[in-house]
């Protein structure tokens, strides 16, 4: 059964919830789990993907925008030829097979989120952040899930 993990923390901007993010991509990376990222739109896609080549100088998380590598794959003359980063972004459709993780930006919880071993969530203190997921909390357990917190002092 899949595993979901909530990140709860102290902070209650947006922004400190998306440095938070990309710390944890890039930890779910430095493991050797291949990652899906699903967020609430392109806008937010696209932000986060700069989040991911900011955040540290000294890191890089490779990663691609799903809508990017569905483009490559069309103009490719073997979609399979086009290579598939550990890290994608995307909002719209379930990601391809092969991924073990997810980590949910989105406020709703994607219909397919079961097909991954694991599946985090990130909570600030920033209210419709608090509303939306306080909701996907209560989902997975009414669904079952062994659903565990983590508390975040400080992620700076």
């Amino acid at each position: 059964m899949t595993q979901i993990d909530f990140y709860i923390l102290p902070d209650t901007t947006l922004e400190a919830r998306l440095e938070f993010a990309c710390r944890l991509a890039e930890t779910i990376h430095a493991k050797g789990f291949r990652l899906h990222v699903h967020v609430e739109d392109e806008a937010m896609a696209r932000q986060f993907d700069e989040h991911l080549w900011q955040f540290r100088p000294e890191s890089f998380v490779p990663h691609a925008l799903d809508i990017d590598l569905d483009m490559a794959a069309r103009e490719a003359e073997h979609a399979d030829d086009v290579p598939r980063p550990p890290v994608t972004i995307g909002w719209q459709d379930a990601p391809a097979p092969g991924i073990e993780a997810l980590l949910n930006l989105h406020p709703e919880i994607p219909e397919w989120f079961s097909r991954f071993e694991r599946v985090a969530e990130i909570i600030n203190q920033h209210q419709d952040v608090l509303v939306t997921k306080r909701e996907c909390w209560r989902t997975y357990k009414s669904r079952g899930y062994a659903v565990r917190s983590h508390q975040l002092k400080g992620v700076s």
